[in-house]
């Protein structure tokens, strides 16, 4: 025995740190604290009220929920964020089994009055039956032909989509797009 007084505050000089010796040798990591904690902020739980009635969820959904509102409203900015996030989230998943098959089906409203709440088409004379229109906004006919690589349009396709287009000088048209541009 050493005569070393051992107890609550005073550990065997064995395992004590060596004079010189720093017990972090690595330091801090650089940057550590510099990223926006997305996760820990959007992971947090909050109340919201829908229907009178509280429910508590993620403020990620509560985001999700808010945007998908808005573009449902018609601000075009909030239904193409909503988009891109589906989308990212389909990306995301697992593919589905081939043979499950899942149908919507909307019902009380016509598809120009969803095309236009989500602000993707635009309808002309819509007080005539005859004359009615839908027009699509650019911005959507962008998603829809990027979705389509690698496959592309017949030219009369093209003149299809460029003919229902709101404003197809606004369009980015893809390398392979032959139909007229002006």
């Amino acid at each position: 025995m050493t005569g070393e007084i051992v107890g609550r505050g005073k550990p065997p000089r064995s395992t004590q740190f060596q004079k010189g010796r720093s017990g972090n040798p690595r330091g801090r990591p650089r940057g550590r604290h510099r990223s926006i904690p997305y996760d820990h902020v959007l992971g947090r739980m909050v109340t919201i009220r829908e229907d009178g009635r509280e429910r508590r969820i993620t403020a990620a959904e509560a985001f999700l929920l808010q945007l998908t509102k808005k573009g449902l409203e018609g601000c075009s900015a909030s239904a193409r964020s909503s988009l891109q996030v589906i989308e990212q989230a389909r990306a995301s998943r697992p593919e589905l089994e081939p043979d499950r098959v899942t149908h919507i089906v909307l019902t009380s409203f016509g598809l120009s009055c969803v095309v236009e709440d989500l602000g993707m088409g635009v309808c002309l004379n819509a007080t005539s039956e005859e004359h009615c229109r839908l027009m699509l906004k650019p911005w959507i006919v962008e998603m829809a032909l990027a979705r389509m690589a690698p496959n592309t349009l017949s030219v009369d396709e093209q003149h299809i989509v460029f003919a229902s287009t709101r404003t197809p000088r606004k369009v980015r048209w893809p390398g392979w797009w032959v139909a007229s541009t002006t």
